[in-house]
């Protein structure tokens, strides 16, 4: 391995000046360091007002001014309805729903009651009234809602007050209509933190299009709840695994005015993912079809007016034509940027295809080739939208290094692009939707976010936060700043990291180092971004005398699909052997302990440093992993599969990469693990297992278990619990 030296891209670290202690609570319990958004409101359709929710009411403000324009909804209006926690209007404003009594499901679902507010008749109504609501949707014209209950898809017409049962199969761990699966809710929701649709209503509104899963031979997984009762509570789930079935899926279209179903799309097989369904023009349906290996992803155009009865199976058939197909040799990302434009027969898709993720302008008509919008040897990371009055579409793109992010604008006819953003950092935009302002949020690694609105000629109309009294408090506190390095690997891979010390390394004085780490496929964290979250506790750490980085390995995202897919079959390989690197590096700077180095992370994170751990033992002198994958074959079906296949295909893969079969090689009793126990995505099994394999090596290590608690580890103090444990085995063990 080639060393080279560390550098900052930052100003260098400022003399000492008096600081305040930081403390857990004051990360953990007050969040004190932690920014304001800003941002985070509903838009008006004329890009010119936005919505809040102020005490139980709805207010509308002027966009430019933020002065407030008028009085949506009084809180006094409402009647019989409950504490709300979020509203949807419909497209024509005319009505509100409020979802009440909400509980969650997953990680993205919930379980609600929904009120509909008239905002004519100022009355409000409660959408069902025989059971809670998993999701909601407004029909185009504001007239109908179509929800799902009981695992079942119906629709309210909201002028007559008429509910209509679309299906009636649904059942519990069987048959769910129009709402994913848990693996579909995990593996295929927009990276927005939306759940993925599975319901949409055609353009004029008078379809539905909706997924079916019949998960029956999906195997079940049990999760124990312990609430104070005689026995444990006990509930169960599918949950498909590595090579086990997956729930078979079907597209079906409901007709509203023949008050029938209409029909089912051809050309699905049983292993097929159906990750997306969308409306093109003219109440086209597009279905998006992946196989299970996921390497060939193809776009289905539905072709209802051909119709085909088999009497057979008492089954209405809709054929469909192929759109579009993608293969790669080793997975098609899903993602939402398919944009059918409304004034030409054209759509927008973002491809890996040129090495690196690209905007690309399809034709309706397969024969005509597409146009690459943008390039280069730079990643799209967002697309944003297009306004087909000005031929200007508006995207994010990890330029002009992968640690930052800038907002461009392109056209369509393939025109030099415009950069809209000129900060060095990381950019992220909303635009209103008449694409005449946008809502910047801008940070870098040492500032917290600015949040402006600002016209398309960069004028700022408007200041929504600087976070002055973050910056105020990150200089009371002596917080220092954060630097960025590079070195090479032996093969002269370049990676980057970023570094947080001591603002006055004291001289002949050797320190430890904590790798922060997560690694995992498409990830990033060297940023040039504002941590407002664990910063603050990085910060803490160095008080204490701890250097803490972060290192992007091999399979992170921002640097191409070359970089990102070189660990296809291999999972954690490469990415253990960069971190192992990386700490070797480190450990031959004059201020850094060698004999000091520790890794933590959290659920890929918290494999890697139980991989580390591990097979770098004479480096890593301790590790901590919270709710870590130790064996890919206990996870499930669709991302394991994306990146490493089944167990049957790539048998080596697997056990070569999984760090319950090393648990032999612990030095010390230097390990912490960490879990939920009703994990519902990184099952507590995957802990109960490596303490098994640690204990039968006759191996002393640490672990704590936190009941009911999911895989993010939060509720009833549980955040400050675990950090406050880490806090103290990092200040024993490193």
């Amino acid at each position: 391995m080639r060393k080279i030296l560390v550098f900052f891209l930052l100003a260098a670290f400022s003399s000492a000046i008096a600081q305040r202690p930081i403390t857990l609570e004051d990360c953990f319990t007050y969040f004190k360091f932690y920014p304001e958004s800003g941002g985070g409101f509903d838009l008006a359709p004329d890009g010119q007002h936005y919505f809040e929710k102020d005490d139980g009411r709805i207010l509308e403000f002027v966009l430019a001014t933020g002065e407030q324009s008028r009085v949506v909804l009084e809180k006094s209006e409402l009647g019989d309805v409950s504490e709300w926690d979020e509203f949807t209007f419909s497209s024509d404003l005319s009505k509100v729903l409020l979802r009440t009594n909400t509980k969650p499901v997953y990680r993205h679902s919930v379980l609600a009651d929904y009120w509909v507010f008239d905002l004519k008749t100022r009355k409000a109504s409660l959408l069902y009234e025989s059971g809670a609501v998993q999701f909601t949707a407004f029909s185009p014209d504001g007239d109908a809602v179509a929800f799902v209950s009981g695992n079942n898809l119906f629709y309210k017409d909201l002028v007559k007050g008429q509910i209509t049962q679309i299906t009636t199969d649904g059942a519990q761990n069987r048959i769910i209509n129009g709402l994913p699966d848990w693996v579909y809710e995990e593996e295929f929701s927009p990276v927005t933190g939306e759940s993925m649709v599975a319901t949409r209503w055609s353009p004029d509104g008078s379809k539905i299009a909706f997924i079916r899963f019949d998960e029956s031979k999906v195997k079940e997984f049990p999760l124990s709840w312990y609430t104070n009762d005689q026995y444990p509570g006990r509930t169960t789930f599918k949950y498909p695994k590595v090579g086990e079935a997956n729930s078979i899926v079907s597209v079906h279209l409901y007709d509203l005015g023949e008050g029938r179903m209409q029909g089912q799309i051809m050309g699905l097989e049983a292993n097929d993912y159906v990750p997306r369904i969308n409306w093109a023009n003219e109440n086209q349906l597009i279905v998006s079809r992946l196989n299970r290996r996921q390497d060939t992803l193809e776009l289905l155009r539905a072709m209802p007016e051909r119709v085909m009865y088999d009497a057979e199976e008492g089954v209405n058939w809709i054929p469909a034509r192929l759109l579009m197909q993608e293969t790669n040799d080793a997975y098609v990302d899903i993602h939402d940027n398919l944009i059918f434009l409304k004034n030409s027969p054209q759509y927008i898709w973002t491809s890996e295809k040129s090495g690196f993720n690209h905007v690309w302008l399809y034709p309706l008509i397969p024969a005509t080739p597409p146009l690459q919008l943008t390039s280069g040897n730079f990643d799209v990371t967002a697309f944003y939208g297009v306004n087909e009055k000005t031929g200007k579409f508006y995207y994010q793109a990890a330029t002009p290094t992968p640690l930052e992010r800038q907002i461009w604008e392109g056209d369509l006819k393939g025109a030099a692009p415009r950069l809209l953003t000129h900060e060095r950092g990381t950019s992220d935009a909303t635009f209103s939707p008449t694409f005449d302002t946008y809502t910047l949020s801008w940070s870098e690694a040492n500032t917290p976010p600015v949040v402006t609105i600002r016209k398309l000629d960069g004028a700022i109309a408007r200041t929504l936060t600087d976070n002055e009294r973050v910056r105020k408090l990150r200089t009371e506190y002596g917080f220092v700043e954060k630097g960025f390095w590079k070195f090479q690997l032996a093969d002269g891979t370049e990676l980057n990291g970023w570094m947080l010390r001591p603002k006055n390394l004291e001289p002949g004085r050797k320190y430890p180092v904590l790798f922060d780490n997560y690694g995992g496929p498409g990830s990033q964290t060297v940023l040039d971004q504002y941590d407002g979250y664990l910063g603050s506790w990085h910060q803490m750490l160095v008080q204490k005398g701890i250097i803490v980085v972060s290192v992007d390995n091999r399979g992170t995202g921002a640097r191409g699909q070359a970089f990102k897919k070189c660990t296809q079959l291999q999972l954690g390989k490469l990415e253990t052997e960069d971190q192992i690197a990386a700490a070797r590096y480190l450990g031959t700077l004059p201020y850094v302990d060698a004999g000091r180095i520790g890794i933590w992370g959290w659920s890929f994170g918290g494999y890697l440093s139980s991989s580390c751990i591990l097979k770098g033992n004479t480096v890593f002198k301790m590790a901590m992993a919270v709710a870590p994958v130790t064996n890919w074959k206990w996870y499930d079906s669709a991302y394991t599969e994306r990146y490493m296949h089944t167990t049957k295909d790539n048998a080596a893969g697997y056990e070569e990469n999984s760090p319950v079969n090393f648990a032999g090689s612990l030095r010390g009793d230097n390990f912490l693990v960490c879990h939920g126990i009703a994990d519902d995505n990184v099952h507590w099994q995957q802990t109960v297992e490596m303490i098994d394999a640690l204990v039968k090596a006759n191996k002393q290590f640490e672990t704590y278990y936190y009941p009911n608690r999911n895989h993010g580890i939060y509720g009833d103090n549980a955040t400050m619990h675990l950090f406050t444990k880490m806090t103290r085995f990092l200040e024993e063990k490193l």
